[in-house]
């Protein structure tokens, strides 16, 4: 009963606000974040009142396994962009930009943390401003997906901007292996070439691969079906697959085996539309299936938003360094990978500001760090939750802005399924 309990009123605080939102013209999303906030365990969820809201931090977390569930489907979603039609004209461009932008921001921000470190050693260890600077090459698929399709964006940004943003969190990962191998060297007085250099290598192969092979089989199954509704059922299923194994965890020896979900559900997405004949169909009826999924996802990571990161005045001051750094980063990164690879005008221009959200994938490489000690491993969490918080909220507002300008979204497209049901029923009449 208290979890349908906490799951309707997730959902409905989620879509109640986002009406509201609509009359002052804010992402849906930004809403749903908000929501979550306010009957996160800081805010309604502190009078105690059950079905209120969640009333303390383990019940929000008792929910993680549709957060889980929902990054997959989103990556999923994200791999039907890397069509080999659509990589034939941006593929270059988009690796470029997204693996270029995603170093610089690493770069401007070690550099400006390194900075506050010589200036406050005793506040900002070295190992956390390293870890931090790769946190912060990550940029959240959910809130760019969410944006993109609340809108029903569409142009040259929006073209390249989901590739960059999967790219980029491949080479998040990388980067933040790396990082956080340097890291713990500094802690422990020597360098392990295979933390810095063989684990990530091999987290991202090992993950392309296994995803490549679900798509292969996924695509077999899916052969036996043909119906609309079980075809749906199998690709639910074999999301849901796919998520599961890429949770095994092993040891070969002194090497440490994991998969990232992220890029497994990718690459499911991404060989499964380029082999199956019916991808596109099956995608778009997928999609309907997890919008309250999708919903859920957001009310839940805004209530799991600590906002006692407020109450330190140097978490806030490292964050803002953060936050300045990172943004100058994305911009300038993107800027200069787009101009120098030739694309067009709008997306030097606007791509930048489209990759400013930042959230679940930023929040598992800050839970990783709590390996490197518990008061550094606070130190980052706290100051990714404070970024985060900010992001997420401001990020979606500064997409759709973005977009907009560049012309991706079409104010005068904008439908209400409602409004579409009383004109055609006023067609029927009128011809009866």
């Amino acid at each position: 009963m208290q979890i349908l309990l906490s799951l309707s009123i997730a959902l409905l605080a989620g879509l109640l606000l986002s009406r509201l939102a609509k009359l002052v013209k804010l992402p849906a999303v930004t809403a749903y974040l908000v929501a979550g906030i306010l009957i996160g365990p800081y805010c309604l969820g502190k009078f105690g009142v059950k079905g209120l809201g969640f009333t303390a931090m383990a019940e929000v977390e008792a929910l993680s396994i549709l957060c889980d569930v929902a990054l997959g489907f989103i990556a999923f979603s994200i791999g039907n962009e890397f069509r080999l039609s659509q990589l034939k004209k941006i593929g270059k461009q988009a690796t470029i930009v997204g693996v270029f932008q995603a170093v610089v921001t690493t770069i401007i921000v070690d550099i400006a943390l390194i900075v506050m470190h010589l200036i406050m050693p005793e506040k900002l260890p070295l190992e956390a401003a390293i870890v931090l600077g790769a946190i912060a090459s990550a940029t959240a698929p959910a809130a760019t997906l969410m944006v993109v399709k609340q809108y029903k964006a569409k142009g040259p940004v929006t073209d390249i901007l989901l590739p960059v943003v999967a790219l980029d969190d491949a080479v998040g990962l990388v980067l933040f292996a790396v990082s956080f191998g340097v890291a713990k060297a500094l802690g422990a007085g020597a360098i392990s070439v295979i933390s810095v250099l063989v684990e990530p290598l091999l987290e991202v192969v090992l993950s392309l691969g296994l995803g490549a092979i679900m798509g292969i089989l996924f695509n077999f199954c899916e052969r036996f079906f043909h119906s609309r509704s079980k075809r749906m059922s199998v690709s639910i299923a074999f999301v849901f697959l796919t998520i599961a194994l890429s949770m095994l965890k092993f040891e070969i020896g002194k090497v440490h085996i994991s998969f990232s979900s992220l890029l497994v559900c990718m690459m499911l997405g991404t060989v499964f539309c380029n082999i199956c004949d019916f991808s596109e169909e099956l995608m778009d009826r997928v999609d309907r299936w997890t919008a309250p999924l999708f919903v859920l996802f957001f009310v839940l990571s805004g209530a799991e938003l600590e906002l006692s990161v407020f109450t330190d005045i140097m978490i806030v001051l490292i964050g803002v360094v953060y936050i300045l750094s990172r943004s100058a980063g994305k911009y300038s990164g993107a800027f200069l990978s787009a101009k120098f690879s030739k694309c067009d005008d709008n997306i030097v221009k606007y791509l930048g500001i489209t990759l400013l959200p930042q959230a679940g994938v930023a929040l598992g490489m800050a839970m990783k760090a709590q390996e490197l000690g518990a008061t550094i491993g606070l130190l980052i969490s706290n100051i990714t939750l404070f970024a985060v918080l900010v992001y997420e909220i401001v990020g979606p507002m500064l997409t759709k802005i973005a977009l907009t300008k560049a012309g991706d979204i079409n104010p005068e497209g904008w439908t209400s399924a409602r409004h579409e049901h009383a004109k055609k029923k006023a067609e029927q009449n009128a011809q009866q």
